[in-house]
């Protein structure tokens, strides 16, 4: 049996025969008209029903193939690798040269998006060449178009690119996703004419509208997946906004840099931003204005922007054909305006959303940056005022004492007298301590401390100390023990600052142990650095009370530390000035077993002459 057609052998063997026995008549002259007659319609009826299911063979092999592509059209969702796909199915099933797969822009034109051949590879741009008059009326008629010989075809014959690529076989049909075209199929062959039929035609159809189909379905997950990356990215953005703005309290940079991130966002090639401030509950004005792309060109802005007026009272965005308002907003007040500005283009909402996100994340920064410039003012205020009363203060301080112990030396005194005296004249030494913290504070928080350096000897400091603390260790029955290393090289620093530090941290040992504790001085040479410790058995400090120690003004509140005089300015002075000099204080402590404090300060060789000069 013949797998083709379903015709027998026997069948095929009888019609030879026939055949056969009509040309031996032939030969010998002598044709009976009527086995001729049936003969050949015997045969006649064989070749059509060969050709019948010859055809009906093609067709379902067509069939076939165009279901096994619909099948494959449905494996991906990636654009490219779908128009590709329809374009090697397309070729296979019409046989054609080459092909070409075009879409609508967002501009109403027609792009190439697919040009394969027949060995299935991607044609170059040099090779977009093809019949534009088909294209053009497949598109402006919405019907499909065959032709079997271009060149003769009187709809085609003459035109340029017909004649100019000797185009023979042409196949074109629209590809129609919901009743609308959105792109054309082109196939086509340059050598061979007649190669495409009615039937290739009808299979084009057919094939293109399951790809049209498959077509719109990847590109509209090409549009979702490039929305949903650009969401992404726009939130990464976002959070890089967001941790750059906590990250800082300049308002300048909180300024400048939501200024810029905004234009970035929006795509706006210029903007400002202008802080708002309230005279009272009816009356603003714009002030602090910051610009990205265009200068201060010295006028106010009210006047540039007339819905400024009606941005800053209702706080709500406003949208021009030129520019947008946005305005920062703080506790539905509004603090600020962005105004950011396009030459080619109007903003979008998505735009003005995006702005509007960052103006909210900023708010915060911008009000948490006045509110620490205020406290920068306020401190500088409050350091200022400090250091001038510190020094107005010690001029009639300085009289008091004088006057106290001139009075002293008169013998004519009653012992409750002269009593009276010493008080004042030790009341006044301890304000004189206390103004001179006071100024050593304000010298520090005002950026006005420096250390004057010299090249010293520790033994000396270690005299100085003795001097300066024996008195007082002696009177509450302490031992002072000076542990002091002999290999201890001269030092380059503030000779009175390291004074000024031990003292304070002796002074606080034997304040801070009851009488007849130990106070332990030690100094040693350790690393390139001299390492100063100063450790007690006095009342000790909890891990609460040291994480407080240093405040301003702090003292704990136990009754053996309020019997003690002193003002809680001093360990803040102490812990300044050892960071001046280039270490920290490190504190050993537990409550009822003493304390001990450490620091060290490197050991520098003094500078030349010549170093100096310089």
């Amino acid at each position: 049996m013949d797998d083709k057609t379903g015709v027998t052998d026997s069948e095929i063997t009888n019609a030879r025969n026939s055949l056969s026995l009509i040309r031996s008549q032939v030969k010998a002259g002598r044709i009976d008209q009527t086995f001729l007659a049936r003969q050949v319609d015997r045969v006649d009826a064989l070749l059509e029903r060969i050709a019948g299911e010859r055809a009906s063979a093609d067709y379902g092999g067509r069939f076939e193939a165009l279901y096994n592509v619909s099948q494959m059209l449905g494996t991906s969702l990636d654009l490219q690798i779908v128009l590709d796909q329809v374009m090697d199915a397309i070729i296979r099933l019409t046989g054609a040269e080459r092909g070409f797969l075009m879409l609508h822009d967002d501009d109403g034109g027609l792009n190439v998006k697919a040009a394969r051949n027949f060995d299935q590879q991607t044609l170059n741009d040099a090779d977009y060449r093809f019949s534009r008059t088909v294209v053009r009326h497949v598109l402006d008629s919405g019907t499909s178009l065959l032709t079997t010989n271009a060149s003769e075809d009187p709809r085609l014959a003459g035109q340029a690119s017909i004649v100019a690529q000797s185009l023979r076989s042409i196949m074109a049909t629209p590809l129609r996703a919901r009743g609308n075209v959105i792109g054309v199929v082109y196939v086509d062959s340059r050598i061979t004419a007649g190669l495409f039929g009615d039937a290739d035609l009808s299979a084009l159809d057919a094939f293109s509208a399951q790809a049209a189909i498959a077509l719109e379905n990847a590109l509209l997950f090409s549009a979702t997946d490039q929305a949903l990356n650009r969401r992404v990215d726009e939130l990464r953005q976002l959070r890089r906004i967001d941790m750059t703005l906590n990250e800082t309290l300049d308002i300048e940079k909180a300024v400048d840099f939501t200024l810029r991130a905004a234009c970035k966002l929006a795509g706006a090639e210029r903007g400002l931003i202008g802080l708002v401030e309230y005279d009272d509950a009816t009356t603003h004005r714009i002030e602090s204005v910051h610009y990205v792309g265009m200068d201060d060109d010295g006028a106010g802005i009210d006047g540039r922007y007339p819905e400024l007026a009606e941005v800053i009272a209702s706080g709500q965005s406003a949208i021009t054909t030129a520019y947008i308002i946005v305005p920062v907003k703080r506790d539905q007040q509004v603090i600020g305006v962005l105004i950011l500005l396009s030459d080619d283009r109007r903003f979008n909402e998505h735009q003005v959303d995006l702005v509007e996100r960052v103006a909210t994340r900023a708010s915060v920064a911008i009000e948490n940056g006045r509110l620490y410039a205020a406290v920068q003012r306020a401190d500088r205020a409050k350091s200022e005022f400090v250091g001038v009363v510190a020094h107005d203060l010690k001029a009639p301080m300085t009289g008091i004492k004088g006057y106290a112990d001139l009075l002293l030396m008169f013998d004519e005194l009653s012992d409750s007298q002269a009593d009276y005296l010493r008080k004042i004249s030790a009341t006044v030494d301890r304000m004189e301590m206390l103004v001179s913290d006071l100024a050593d504070i304000s010298r520090i928080e005002s950026g006005y401390f420096f250390m004057d350096e010299t090249l010293f000897h520790v033994a000396d400091v270690v005299q100085a100390l003795r001097d300066n603390v024996t008195p007082q260790i002696q009177a509450r029955g302490h031992h002072f023990i000076e542990d002091v290393a002999d290999d201890i090289p001269p030092i380059y620093g503030d000779y009175y600052r390291l004074l000024q530090v031990l003292t304070n941290l002796l002074s606080n040992a034997y304040k801070y142990t009851p009488d007849g504790g130990t106070i332990t001085l030690n100094i040693r040479a350790e690393g390139g650095r001299v390492r100063f410790s100063v450790a007690d058995t006095g009342i000790g400090l909890t891990p609460e009370q040291i994480a407080k120690l240093g405040t301003k003004f702090w003292r704990a509140d136990d009754e053996y530390t309020r019997s003690q005089p002193g003002s809680g300015l001093g360990f803040a002075i102490t812990r300044s000035l050892v960071e001046q000099m280039g270490d920290h204080i490190t504190i050993h402590s537990e409550a009822g077993a003493g304390s001990t404090f450490t620091f060290g300060i490197p050991i520098k060789a003094a500078p030349d002459a010549d170093d100096e000069r310089r």
